[in-house]
C-alpha cells in the first residue's frame, strides 16, 4: 500500500479482510497486536507456516524500515523475527520505540462489564505506548509468579525458593503499580485541563481511579517501602496461596475504574451508546496524552468498524478529533457513504479477493 500521512478508510465487504490489515499494522509495534493471536494463528491456513509485515516509516527518527513475522520452519510457539533497516534485532521492544499504535474494536465494546484483565490490559497498553521498557516489568512480574505458582504445584517446601522469587515479585510489582499510577494521574490531568465552553461534547470525560493494593499503598508510602510490605506480604500468604495453587495478591488483581464523568455515575451502569461514546473519547484521549509526551507526533490509530455504530453527529465528531490529532488512523466499514465527509481528506481503499486497491 503506497500511503501518505492522510487518515486510512478500508471498505469492504464482511469477511474481506480488513480486520487483517489493521492487525498487520498492529504488530508493527511491540506485543502480539490488536487480537493477541498466537503467533502461529496468524500464518494463512492453507500456506506453509509463516507470516511477515513490513513497512517503511516516517517518524521522529526520518525514514526507518521495518519488519516482522515468523518463518514457516519455526516450531510451533517459538518467537517472531523482527528487522529494523535490515538489520535482525532481539524481541520486539525495539519496535516499540519507533512505532506506537493505539486501537479500538468491536471487541472492546465490554471493557466497563467485563473482567478486570480486560481493563488492566487496556492500561498497560497505555503505558507501553508511552514508556516501551514497561513490558520488561510485566514481563518479569509474569515470570516470577508462574514460577512461584508452580513450586505450589510441585510442593516445594525450601524457604529459599519461594524468598527469591517474592523479591522479584516486590520489585517489579512496585514498579508495574507506580506506573499504572502515574498514567492514570496524566491521563486525568489531561482530560480536566480541557477547556469548558459550556456545550455538551460528543465524547464525554471519563473519571479514571485504580482499585488494588499496592497502589493503595503507594499513594503514601516511598516505592521501597511497599516493596518490602508487599515481599512480607508474600511471604505471610504461603499457606493460602499453596492452598489455591496460585498468586492470589498483586498488580494482576488490581482495576481500573472507569466512571461517565458528567453524570458522575459507574461507566458500567451506563447504556450501551453512553459507553461507547466514553470509550471513543478514552482512546482519543490516549492518543492525545501519546502526542504530548512524544513532542507532537501522534500514534497510528486504529478503529475497526467504529464510525459504522456512531450516530451521524458523533461520527463527524470522530473525524474532527482526528483531523485535530493530525493521526494517521485507520478506519474500516463495510459501508463507504459513512465516510462521504472523509472524501477529500482521507485515502480511501477497497478491500476485496485477497487485495487493497484504491
Amino acid at each position: 500500500m503506497a500511503l501518505d500521512e492522510r487518515p486510512v478508510v478500508l471498505v469492504g465487504d464482511n469477511g474481506a479482510g480488513k480486520t487483517n490489515v489493521l492487525e498487520a499494522v498492529s504488530l508493527l509495534a511491540a506485543g502480539h497486536g490488536l487480537r493477541r493471536a498466537p503467533y502461529g494463528e496468524i500464518a494463512r491456513m492453507d500456506g506453509a507456516g509463516g507470516w511477515a509485515v513490513s513497512a517503511r516509516l516516517h517518524g521522529a527518527l526520518g525514514i526507518v524500515e521495518i519488519g516482522t513475522g515468523q518463518s514457516g520452519a519455526d516450531e510451533e510457539g517459538s518467537g517472531r523475527i523482527v528487522r529494523i533497516d535490515g538489520a535482525t534485532v532481539r524481541g520486539t521492544a525495539k519496535l516499540g520505540e519507533l512505532v506506537r499504535v493505539t486501537w479500538l474494536t468491536p471487541a472492546m465494546d465490554g471493557l466497563f462489564t467485563g473482567p478486570a484483565s480486560e481493563r488492566r490490559r487496556f492500561l498497560d497498553r497505555l503505558i507501553q505506548s508511552l514508556d516501551p521498557g514497561y513490558r520488561s516489568e510485566i514481563n518479569r512480574f509474569d515470570r516470577a509468579m508462574r514460577q512461584r505458582n508452580r513450586l505450589f504445584e510441585t510442593h516445594e517446601s525450601r524457604v529459599a525458593e519461594y524468598e527469591g522469587l517474592e523479591i522479584q515479585l516486590a520489585e517489579a510489582g512496585v514498579a508495574i503499580a507506580a506506573a499504572r499510577l502515574e498514567a492514570v494521574e496524566r491521563l486525568s490531568r489531561l482530560l480536566t485541563e480541557r477547556p469548558d465552553d459550556g456545550a455538551e461534547r460528543p465524547f464525554p470525560w471519563p473519571t479514571l481511579a485504580l482499585e488494588g493494593l499496592l497502589e493503595q499503598r503507594l499513594a503514601s508510602e516511598a516505592a521501597v517501602e511497599v516493596e518490602d510490605f508487599y515481599r512480607r506480604k508474600l511471604s505471610e500468604n504461603r499457606d493460602r496461596d499453596r492452598a489455591a495453587k496460585r498468586t492470589l495478591e498483586g498488580p494482576h488483581r488490581s482495576d481500573l475504574i472507569v466512571g461517565y464523568g458528567p453524570k458522575q455515575a459507574p461507566a458500567r451502569s451506563c447504556s450501551t451508546g453512553e459507553q461507547k461514546a466514553l470509550l471513543v473519547g478514552l482512546v482519543l484521549a490516549h492518543s492525545e496524552l501519546v502526542k504530548q509526551h512524544f513532542g507532537g507526533l501522534a500514534p497510528l490509530l486504529l478503529l475497526d468498524e467504529i464510525p459504522a455504530h456512531l450516530d451521524a453527529q458523533r461520527r463527524l465528531a470522530l473525524f474532527g478529533e482526528i483531523a485535530r490529532l493530525g493521526a494517521q488512523a485507520w478506519m474500516t466499514g463495510t459501508d463507504k457513504s459513512v465516510f462521504e465527509s472523509l472524501r477529500k481528506t482521507a485515502q480511501i481503499f477497497t478491500v476485496a479477493d485477497g487485495g487493497v486497491r484504491p
